[in-house]
């Protein structure tokens, strides 16, 4: 018998191949990591999957992660792996770990658990600090092996603290030299293969000491001297996320960023509730940039950003009352025992209405926008069914039964709380984002927020929710997953199903591709926790033609790899 053509062939299933062509049945075959063939294929495949029923797309993209950390000793980047997704960008918001001095180690913990919600211990058992430079820290990543392919930029925070030292805490304003010594600082990132540059001007970005990210006011000189290291390149996207409370003077300096790199700099764009409408003000500052030449786009979620909130997570409504800490770091069966006793049910009850969460963390008593999480949740839950709602119809106040609900069962009842892109319980900013050609889908935050948001189940939402729905066809919500998002970070290799390109797929079950409510899993370090979302539906996804999860399980199979630009 002679050998198998094919490494593997993907037999029968709707290809999808994510330029936004139609859907059509053909065979996918592969050899060495690449895709060697699609349509009907005689060849054999050394492995065959059945695909008929299912469709088949490239593997998915997703532009901002948060993995920095969980690179250096995690293989699989979990909760972003179970949808599909075979390629991460991470390095996002301009925080990260390289370059650091043994000397800023702590600053920069600090500063991730506060911006991105990685506990501190957790990173301090986690990271193995066998770096200073960033080409270092590539280095120990590219020695590594992964269940993805990851990409990284070099972020803000970490560079300007090393070119300054504590004036880049306090937020000094750059000297020349500092200056200089941060260009050169990025310049020799991306000489390492740093796939861009990210910063952050937001007032959300906080260490857990309450400081502001050392980035937050950088000068224009500042700014602008770095942006020439990527043009001096010829490489290299900007990524930032920047509050834009001063619409013109922040977008102005946004533009003077583009035009100075002369590369593709993506902005995250959110609908936030005390503003409505500036998203949409945003919106047609980009798309006059891109009329006048400049390469910005909108990096863009597919629903509510969201916190979910319950006993097993690091947040919930009674969290900050003194009654409740008294218990709060006993095993999850030995503290419901606690807040069942009445006593302590009424202590906390009675706490409650004077107990103030500190700033940011105000949305956790919102009951009038707490939603309980069904097992499939709903991202778009209708005012009525708040917990609000629900108590003035009972005649209760709302901390009374949100505490009997989370109180009930084994402890599994977990609250959502649609923060931003749901402003008057509508989705309608969200569809127009999405339609934007200046639009790219990104803040799925995967690694990032670990015991509140999970949004790196983006994917699968986009899939179940806007293609399922007819709102936008299948074709266009594959494209948006795979060759866009690759496209927007320079990666021309990979999104797409086509002869030569690299061999990333799914196939996925979608007539029964279903997104589960999320719950929590220790596995971080230190037996730390972060929040899990496990969708039904995926059969198989590949990375270089190697089958990384089937049936929802990772096979251990470790492909991917650090990507250099």
């Amino acid at each position: 018998m002679s050998d198998p053509a094919f490494d593997l062939v993907i037999r029968g299933g709707t290809v999808i191949d994510g330029t936004g062509a139609p859907a059509r049945e053909a065979d996918v075959a592969i050899a060495g990591g690449r895709i060697a063939a699609i349509g009907p294929v005689a060849g054999a495949g050394r492995e065959e999957i059945d695909a008929r029923g299912r469709i088949v797309t490239p593997g998915f993209v997703d532009i901002h992660s948060h993995y920095d950390g969980h690179v250096t000793w995690a293989d699989h980047l979990d909760p972003s792996s179970p949808h599909g997704v075979t390629t991460v960008v991470t390095g996002n918001c301009g925080v990260g770990f390289a370059p650091c001095r043994p000397e800023d180690r702590e600053r920069l913990i600090t500063l991730m658990e506060g911006v991105e919600d990685i506990p501190e211990p957790v990173l301090a058992a986690g990271l193995p600090w066998c770096w200073e430079s960033f080409p270092q820290y590539m280095d120990f990543i590219a020695s590594r092996r992964f269940d993805m392919d990851v990409a990284v930029q070099v972020p803000h925070a970490p560079l300007r603290v090393h070119a300054m030292g504590e004036r880049a805490a306090r937020r000094e304003a750059a000297t020349d030299h500092d200056i200089a010594a941060m260009r050169a600082l990025a310049a020799e990132a991306l000489a390492a293969g740093a796939i861009g540059f990210s910063t952050s001007r937001s007032l959300n970005h906080r260490g857990s000491d309450g400081e502001l990210t050392p980035s937050y006011d950088a000068g224009a000189r500042e700014l602008v001297a770095i942006a020439g290291a990527l043009k001096d390149a010829g490489r290299g996207v900007w990524q930032m996320i920047c509050d834009l409370e001063d619409e013109e003077g922040d977008f102005a300096l946004i533009r003077q960023v583009a035009a100075a790199s002369g590369r593709p700099l993506s902005l995250s764009l959110m609908q936030y509730p005390h503003d409505p409408q500036r998203w949409r003000r945003v919106l047609d500052r980009i798309e006059q940039a891109n009329a006048d030449g400049l390469a910005i786009r909108a990096q863009v979620c597919g629903r509510p950003v969201g916190q979910f909130y319950g006993l097993d997570f690091s947040r919930h409504p009674f969290a900050f009352c003194d009654a409740y800490r008294e218990v709060a770091a006993l095993p999850l069966p030995q503290r419901l025992a606690a807040l069942r006793d009445p006593a302590r049910r009424a202590r906390i009850l009675g706490e409650f209405p004077g107990t103030q969460p500190p700033p940011g963390r105000q949305h956790h008593t919102n009951f009038a926008n707490i939603f309980e999480c069904a097992d499939l949740p709903d991202y778009e839950p209708a005012p009525d069914e708040s917990l609000g709602a629900r108590a003035a119809l009972m005649g209760v106040a709302p901390q009374v039964l949100a505490y009997d609900l989370i109180t009930r069962g084994h402890g599994e009842t977990v609250f959502y709380n649609p923060v931003v892109n749901f402003a008057g319980n509508s989705i309608a900013a969200v569809r127009a984002m999405l339609a934007s050609p200046h639009a790219v889908l990104g803040l799925g935050d995967g690694g990032a927020h670990c015991g509140f948001i999970c949004d790196a189940s983006l994917p699968t939402h986009m899939l179940t929710r806007w293609a399922r729905s007819g709102e936008f066809p299948l074709e266009r919500i594959v494209q948006r997953l795979t060759s866009q998002t690759a496209q927007a970070v320079g990666l021309t290799d990979r999104g797409v199903l086509r002869v030569g390109a690299r061999a990333d797929a799914n196939v996925i079950d979608y007539a029964n591709l279903k997104l589960p409510r999320p719950f929590m899993v220790p596995d971080l370090p230190l037996g730390g926790a972060r929040i899990a979302q496990d969708p039904a539906g995926y059969d198989a996804t590949l990375v270089a033609g190697v089958i990384t999860r089937r049936e929802g399980r990772a096979t251990g199979q470790l492909p991917g790899r650090l990507i250099r630009h």
